[in-house]
């Protein structure tokens, strides 16, 4: 997706501290209240100049950029893209076609309903949004052109692109942006998107201001609302307001490529849109196979019979990482695993247990022996590195097993106890339940494993209805996002619909709705801290680490994009020779 690049307010590569005085005063009257304060927390030493970029993104300001000597625009990613490929070429509409080994989509593949990494990525080959997360984490300009928010946070108007066409020829416009989000936020429609909007955006809240203009007015005061409705939310692609169904058919979007075939549990074909609004597209097509599984991908690639796969692992392909035909490729993410330990089960009633086995756990160990330095180690709350509203002021936790066996002693289990923990077939989740069963061994917890296929653990299980909400204990997968937000809603809040620890905590929830409604970074930092704080000491859950998005491609590929969603984007995609 080509976006013209962001205007330059300032560039300079060498500054002297009064220069740099002045050019932030430059820069004041294009940022409001809350830009100018990031400016401040910058200046004053509180913020990373990765924190202002994605802050000043947050807030529709993303031509104000900070680098180590001055401020520059910010980089656009598809630009980088294009350098790239342009090194092995040049960067005109060819033939070329671009292969990808792709993972085989676990049903429909339905904007309103899509939630698997092998459907969602199909998408935005056609869709786009109306902004984009960047490599970086930044929002960059998409659909829409800019946003901005009113003082309280809970209003923000878009101005949207003009002179955009869907594929069939219809103008885009407002009216199909309030379609698309009515369409998203109804309780009835059976929307996958629901699990990020309820209590955020609900239908009639998204509302026509005139044929470029759309105004979300929110359930509540949300400052970090642009990412709902971005690539972020892969649900969030925007559509006709006609749109009628029968995705499949059709691919109906407004992007560089448009749908070539479709043919389910087969693969995917898309072609270059011609009438495309901005730059066209490199590669004449692109070509998606799908296969069952990591290692069918894998040794399609081996075999030259694909030029990429994304959701590439670690633990599944180590002879793709010490092969020099292939290069791997990762962005940093929030994707986690998170330990559930039910709060309301007696042998985690008390939370000093919940501590022990927390503290029981060698997260660096995790990191090099799972994913070979390719994670960050995490402390036992959503707050992510990747963030920029994460409190850094928090301790981190560290394993001590003499400080875990006196925690079981005072809880009145000094000789341990017996539980089951249950979770499902996917990646290193099977391997780091063996690594928790071993380490709670070691503080006399006597942990029996239960691992089922993905749907045994999230459909019908043997505690209930899902074995994820109802298992005492259990570890599961949580993708990335570019916002803690619904990594501290839906799992932890007392009504969070994905609250498998079945945790409860009144001041949990208010520092959530509090640092859900602040705009300003510094603020949210603050209010940040306070929840990793009383998640450290009430655990309950563990979340030991964070772990890099990657693709593995051929060498002589160069050009393409992707988040730590699993989004793949190649229409700046080139192969060499």
């Amino acid at each position: 997706m080509k976006r013209r690049p962001p205007s330059r307010l300032f560039a300079s590569s060498d500054l002297s501290a009064s220069s740099l005085a002045s050019a932030f005063d430059s820069l004041r009257p294009h940022a409001d209240a809350p830009g100018n304060h990031a400016l401040d927390e910058f200046q004053a030493g509180r913020l990373t100049r990765r924190e202002l970029l994605r802050h000043l993104s947050l807030l529709g300001l993303s031509g104000l950029a900070v680098t180590a000597g001055g401020l520059l625009a910010p980089r656009d990613v598809h630009a980088q893209s294009a350098q790239s490929a342009q090194s092995a070429q040049a960067t005109r509409p060819g033939n070329q076609t671009i292969r990808v080994a792709h993972l085989m989509p676990a049903g429909a593949v339905d904007p309103l309903t899509v939630t698997d990494a092998g459907a969602l990525c199909l998408l935005n080959q056609t869709g786009e949004f109306l902004a984009n997360d960047d490599a970086e984490g930044r929002l960059q300009p998409a659909l829409a052109l800019s946003w901005q928010a009113n003082e309280k946070a809970d209003v923000w108007t878009f101005k949207l692109r003009p002179n955009v066409k869907f594929h069939d020829g219809q103008p885009f416009g407002a009216k199909d942006v309030v379609a698309t989000f009515d369409r998203l936020a109804d309780p009835a429609s059976g929307s996958a998107a629901l699990s990020v909007l309820k209590g955020v955006l609900s239908k009639g809240g998204t509302k026509l201001v005139d044929e470029h203009t759309v105004a979300f007015h929110l359930d509540a005061p949300n400052g970090n609302f642009p990412y709902y409705v971005s690539s972020d939310n892969y649900n969030a692609v925007l559509l006709p307001a006609n749109y009628a169904g029968n995705y499949e058919k059709s691919f109906i979007g407004t992007g560089p490529f448009k749908l070539e075939k479709y043919e389910t549990r087969r693969g995917a074909s898309f072609v270059r849109n011609p009438d495309y609004w901005g730059d066209k597209a490199l590669p004449a097509r692109v070509e998606f196979a799908f296969y069952a599984d990591e290692q069918a991908q894998i040794l399609a690639l081996q075999g030259r019979q694909a030029d990429v796969m994304g959701t590439f692992t670690v633990q599944g392909g180590i002879g793709i990482l010490n092969n020099p035909d292939f290069k791997v490729i990762g962005v940093r993410s929030s994707a986690h695993r998170q330990i559930h330990m039910r709060n309301d089960v007696p042998a985690f009633r008390d939370k000093r247990v919940r501590q022990a086995l927390a503290l029981s756990l060698d997260r660096d160990v995790m990191v090099r022996g799972l994913f070979k330095g390719r994670a960050v180690v995490g402390n036992d709350s959503p707050f992510a590195p990747v963030f920029p509203s994460t409190g850094t002021s928090v301790p981190q936790r560290k394993p001590d097993l003499a400080k875990a066996r006196q925690l079981l002693a005072q809880a009145g289990v000094g000789n341990g106890f017996d539980i089951t923990l249950t979770t499902e077939k996917y990646m290193e989740i099977p391997d780091l339940a063996v690594v928790v069963q071993n380490a709670a061994k070691a503080i006399g917890v006597r942990i029996a494993l239960k691992v089922e296929s993905q749907s045994q653990y999230y459909g019908a299980g043997t505690y209930g209805k899902s074995d994820w909400l109802d298992a005492p204990m259990g570890i599961t997968d949580y993708g990335h996002r570019g916002v803690p937000n619904v990594f501290l809603n839906a799992p932890l809040t007392s009504g969070g619909t994905w609250n498998a620890a079945h945790f409860r905590n009144a001041q949990y929830d208010k520092l959530v709705a509090q640092f859900a409604a602040t705009l300003d970074v510094a603020a949210q930092k603050q209010v940040a801290a306070q929840i990793q704080t009383l998640l450290l000491d009430e655990t309950p859950v563990i979340i030991p680490y964070f772990y890099d998005q990657l693709i593995a491609q051929r060498t002589t590929l160069s050009g393409v994009h992707f988040t730590a969603l699993a989004q793949l984007y190649f229409d700046r995609a080139v192969l060499a020779g």
